[in-house]
C-alpha cells in the first residue's frame, strides 16, 4: 500500500483507535507520543485530521521587540512556509506563553487563509477565537478560547515544538481529533493499516457480548479468551 492510500486508511479511524494501533505495532503500551491535556475543537463534529507537521512558535503576552515592519515580514514568511509545506499538511503551533496564553492566533482570518492554502487543520497549545464565524470543515484543536489577539506574533518557523506534552518535529505525521493528537513515527507508518484492523477485530467479540441482554461475567471471560486468540 503506497503512502497516499495509507493516509486515506488512517483517516477512517479516530485518534484513540490510532493510539491503540501504535501500541499493537510496538507490542507494548506507552505514555509518550500523544497530547497529555484536553483540547478545545473548533467543531467537535469534524472528522480527524491527518497530515505532516509544519511547525512554528508564537507569543502574544508582550509587544514584539522588533519593528512593526519586521513583524509583518515574519508573518508573510510564515505564510510562504505554510504554502510550501509537504502535502497533506497540519499546522502545529506552540504558543510560548503557555500555560498563560492571552492572545489568539487562530480566528476567522487565519482559518480562511489556511483553508485557502489547502491545509488540513491546526494543532496548537494556544487560543482560538471567532467561534461560530470560522470557515466550515477546517479543524482547529487549541488549548482554550479567548477574545483578543493581544500582541500575537510569529517568533520561529520549522522548529521542534511541544503541544500539551506532545513533542512534534517538522515533517512528523500527525493524527488528531477532538480527543487530542498523536505522532506516528515513520518506522510504524506502513504497519498501521494492518494494526488498525487487528485492534478492531480483537475488540469485536467483547463488544458483541457486552451489548447482549444476557451478558454476564462468564460471557465476558469467554469473549475475552476469544479476543486474546486473535493475532
Amino acid at each position: 500500500m503506497n503512502l497516499d492510500n495509507i493516509l486515506i486508511e488512517l483517516a477512517k479511524y479516530d485518534t484513540p483507535t490510532m493510539c491503540n494501533a501504535v501500541e499493537a505495532v510496538m507490542g507494548t503500551r506507552s505514555a509518550v507520543g500523544f497530547t497529555k491535556k484536553p483540547v478545545v475543537p473548533a467543531d467537535p463534529l469534524l472528522p480527524c485530521i491527518v497530515g505532516f507537521a509544519a511547525t512554528a512558535k508564537i507569543r502574544a503576552a508582550s509587544p514584539p521587540v522588533i519593528t512593526p515592519e519586521k513583524v509583518q515580514e515574519n508573518r508573510l514568511s510564515y505564510y510562504e512556509y505554510v504554502a510550501s509545506a509537504k502535502d497533506p499538511t497540519i499546522i502545529v503551533i506552540e504558543d510560548t506563553d503557555y500555560p498563560n496564553c492571552i492572545g489568539a492566533f487562530w480566528g476567522e482570518l487565519n482559518v480562511a487563509i489556511h483553508k485557502g492554502l489547502k491545509i488540513k487543520g491546526t494543532l496548537t497549545n494556544g487560543l482560538l477565537r471567532d467561534v461560530g464565524m470560522l470557515d466550515k470543515d477546517y479543524q482547529v484543536l487549541a488549548s482554550g478560547i479567548g477574545p483578543s489577539h493581544a500582541f500575537v506574533h510569529v517568533t520561529q518557523l520549522n522548529t521542534s515544538v511541544n503541544i500539551l506534552g506532545l513533542e512534534v518535529r517538522p515533517g512528523d505525521l500527525i493524527h488528531a481529533d477532538l480527543h487530542g493528537a498523536m505522532v506516528i513515527e515513520k518506522k510504524y507508518i506502513e504497519a498501521m493499516p494492518e494494526a488498525l484492523k487487528l485492534v478492531i477485530t480483537k475488540e469485536e467479540p467483547i463488544l458483541k457480548a457486552a451489548r447482549k441482554n444476557d451478558f454476564d461475567i462468564k460471557k465476558l471471560k469467554d469473549a475475552w479468551k476469544q479476543a486474546q486468540k486473535i493475532k
